[in-house]
């Protein structure tokens, strides 16, 4: 039986690692969470230097960095990868023969997305970036441009099982409950 690979996909702030992090305390999985990865580098670091202008990191250093972490683990949630159609592509063709990838597509309009991100920066939450409305403004328009595309491949794409699963709800408890019935 082939382990279980759940990616978590949808703009920011639709819950995507809240609703990971409960998973994985719910039921065991590993978690990848590539940006929180990714933002932990060194400021300096080239990698840190494109994210903080809001732009998508290079596939060949992510492509590297999941490998890794995926290597050697059991069921698994990778939270903000893939976010580009050559991303999801490799996933699939690396990891298809060897996990069940289940894609959860957290589907929320975008007045919400922003009305999201707004509530954690004055909760005192959130990323630094969050802060800047200019790279919050180039982040969902990489998400409808990037990601989109690579969400819509993986809805029809060979070993991928595909679940849109509304988490407008402001109760965490609902959209959660919704993401679990999902997953059955």
């Amino acid at each position: 039986m082939k382990s279980k690979m759940i990616l978590m996909m949808g703009g920011q702030g639709v819950g995507k690692g809240t609703h990971a992090r409960r998973l994985v305390a719910r039921d065991g999985y590993g978690y990848v969470e590539t940006g929180a990865i990714l933002r932990g580098l060194p400021p300096e670091s080239i990698v840190a230097q494109i994210m903080a202008r809001g732009e998508l990191v290079p596939d060949a250093d992510l492509f590297e960095l999941v490998a890794n972490a995926i290597d050697g683990v059991g069921d698994i949630i990778l939270d903000g990868f893939p976010r580009t159609l050559p991303q999801a592509q490799w996933l699939v063709k690396n990891y298809a023969e060897k996990f069940d990838i289940r894609v959860i597509y957290m589907d929320v309009p975008e007045s919400i997305m922003l009305a999201r991100i707004e509530k954690r920066i004055r909760e005192g939450g959130g990323r630094a970036d969050d802060a800047d409305a200019n790279v919050v403004r180039r982040r969902l328009d990489s998400f409808w441009r990037i990601t989109m595309p690579a969400i819509d491949w993986l809805r029809t794409a060979p070993g991928v099982k595909f679940a849109d699963v509304d988490v407008t709800d402001d109760n965490p408890d609902v959209n959660f409950e919704r993401i679990s019935r999902a997953l059955n």
